[in-house]
């Protein structure tokens, strides 16, 4: 896994691999300017510090000289670029030059970070475009095993941790590296033997890095855990606000929201601590080892054997200017390992299947003309739980009403959810005019059906926005008529702003009978075949269930139902009505009929009724 994290990460940045290139290249670019801006600094110092006249001696030395160290090489050419007639002007020069070497220099740095913000960001949206898009191809299922909150923080925060790591992350571990050998090569140049000690620091902060990335990861992974867990308790209380003050819980809330975020500080705060503690580890080993080569050194200098002072203090210099990017490189490894930790989680929604999926040549074109039958149908939520339909067998008649009656858990709401393919049987098939429904495209499949269920679904949006969701370019007058047929429209017009009205979220701002003819409104104008009502009037008082009634018998008209009753008195007419008990189908017949077989139905009918 640990691996594949890595290779998905990489290709994942590599698909924006021009704006890499140009990073890159302007890297490199700036890197060799940043050399150079440290060798030119030294001869800044030593020209200020040095005889002139010693200086010009030293550049005809190495001009007449047949054979020059490298380093010899790099100091004529140096030389050859700043030295002038006189000192004054030598300085002058070399001012200019550091200063046009430090311009260009940031010039490509900004260059470089530009390109990698494009990367940043076009990534961070493509990722969470992605997972969006993910969420709406998954089955029913997943979501009700899924916890919003968690959801919501894998798009939001875990993909805000990727970006820094598959970004700067990547682009450091490539880079930084190249700045290194870059000074280390310069310190090899201008002395050997004193480089050979100051690369001991390389192996020793490596092993330093190494080992508290580890301790990093897990933490993140943890963190991560921790911070969804935050992001629902947010989402979960909002959700139900109105529960939570009814029942006078603010302080339970508050206290286990407070409880979250305490273990959250504690798992951040030990996390930052190790990300904290590389840098001050590497630049005490570099001051340890740049120290020792000070003493080494200058000794030498001082005894004028060996290296000389103006070599010395080039050495010093770019030592040291090598250990940003060394510390540099420990941070990396540590915004990687949380960000892989993220992309842990974000792979995880993305591997995740459908269960539910269109067959090989699903049929897209599909009318209703007959009947829907469930064909010895049985099922159960997950692999060992017990079934919650078992053998269903009956048919809905194209044109007419059903009603599936019986106590809470018996099934009633399953099978109502198994028509539009919200789940799939365990056992036996469903047809639709004598296709099997997983023959059809899901999505012809669910154009055919209107679903009105006892929690009505509002978007904050406009009335109008609420009615026509899921069709384009509706016109008004269909919107105010599916309303005017809802019973909705005079309490629309009696708002400040009728049918523009926002009506905030889950429809928050009306009441449970004005919501509900807004969702049934919405299945008018959808004008579906089939209509699924899921106790759509069972939580509204008497005069909203007046209302909502008349609405539903409006759009009953002329199609084919399946109603979900909890109040009998709404289904006494229907064609016909199946009792179902554990799973069961135990009755099955018109009011009078089941009235009559004093069974389940009667004593059900008898208790809501008092008889």
């Amino acid at each position: 896994m640990k691996n594949s994290i890595y290779k998905r990460l990489i290709k994942l940045v590599f698909n924006y691999w021009p704006y890499l290139v140009l990073s890159t290249a302007t890297a490199f670019v700036y890197v060799a300017l940043n050399g150079i801006s440290v060798w030119l600094t030294a001869s800044l110092i030593n020209n200020i510090l040095s005889d002139f006249d010693k200086l010009i001696l030293e550049q005809s030395r190495l001009s007449s000289s047949s054979i020059l160290t490298l380093n010899e090489k790099i100091k004529y050419f140096t030389n050859e670029l700043i030295l002038r007639d006189t000192a004054k002007e030598t300085l002058q020069m070399l001012c200019y030059s550091i200063l046009i070497i430090f311009v260009l220099k940031n010039v490509f740095l900004y260059l470089k970070n530009v390109s990698l913000i494009v990367v940043q960001y076009r990534l961070i949206t493509e990722l969470r475009n992605k997972l969006y898009i993910h969420f709406h191809s998954l089955s029913l299922s997943f979501f009700n095993k899924q916890k919003s909150g968690e959801l919501t923080s894998i798009i939001v925060n875990d993909v805000a941790n990727m970006r820094q790591a598959l970004t700067i992350g990547f682009q450091r571990m490539f880079v930084e590296p190249i700045n290194i050998i870059a000074f280390t090569t310069l310190l090899f140049i201008i002395s050997w033997q004193l480089a050979s000690i100051a690369v001991i620091i390389i192996p020793l902060a490596g092993f330093v890095i190494v080992k508290i990335s580890r301790s990093i990861r897990r933490k993140s992974r943890r963190t991560a855990v921790k911070i969804a867990g935050i992001t629902n308790i947010i989402t979960e209380t909002l959700a139900s606000i109105r529960v939570v003050k009814a029942f006078a819980m603010e302080n339970y809330e508050v206290d286990r929201f407070t409880k979250e975020t305490n273990n959250y500080y504690n798992l951040m705060f030990r996390r930052s601590r190790l990300r904290s503690i590389a840098p001050p580890i590497t630049e005490i080993l570099g001051v340890v080892i740049g120290v020792a080569l000070l003493w080494i050194g200058g000794s030498e200098v001082l005894a004028a054997e060996g290296i000389t002072s103006e070599d010395f203090i080039r050495f010093i210099l770019i030592m040291f200017s090598a250990l940003q990017p060394i510390r540099s490189l420990s941070n990396v490894f540590a915004e990687i390992q949380v960000g892989a930790a993220s992309a842990e989680r974000v792979f995880h929604i993305l591997d995740t299947n459908p269960t539910i999926i269109d067959a090989d040549n699903a049929i897209k074109d599909v009318v209703f003309n007959e009947h829907i039958s469930f064909d010895n149908v049985s099922f159960q939520y997950e692999h060992g739980e017990s079934k919650v339909l078992k053998e269903i067998d009956f048919s809905i008649k194209k044109g007419s009403i059903v009603a599936l009656v019986g106590a809470s858990g018996s099934g009633k709401s399953t099978i109502a959810d198994l028509i539009p393919r919200f789940f799939e049987p365990t056992k036996g098939r469903i047809t639709l005019d004598a296709i099997d429904i997983k023959d059809i495209r899901i999505k012809s499949l669910r154009k055919l059906m209107g679903i009105v269920t006892q929690e009505t679904i509002l978007f904050n949006d406009t009335i109008s926005g609420n009615i026509a969701y899921g069709q384009k370019e509706v016109k008004s007058s269909k919107i105010h008529a599916a309303a005017e047929a809802a019973n909705a429209k005079e309490f629309i017009d009696a708002l400040p702003q009728g049918f523009n009205t926002v009506i905030g979220e889950k429809g928050v701002r009306l009441s449970g009978g004005q919501r509900q003819r807004l969702a049934i409104a919405r299945a008018l104008l959808k004008d579906p075949p089939i209509l699924i009502l899921d106790e759509a009037t069972s939580s509204l008082d008497t005069e909203s269930e007046k209302y909502v009634q008349e609405a539903i018998d409006n759009l009953m008209k002329d199609r084919t139902v399946l109603v979900i009753a909890h109040r009998l008195s709404t289904i006494v007419n229907v064609d016909r009505i199946i009792v179902l008990d554990n799973g069961k189908i135990v009755e099955s017949g018109t009011h009078t009929e089941l009235l009559d077989k004093s069974g389940i139905y009667k004593n059900l009918y008898d208790i809501q009724f008092n008889n």
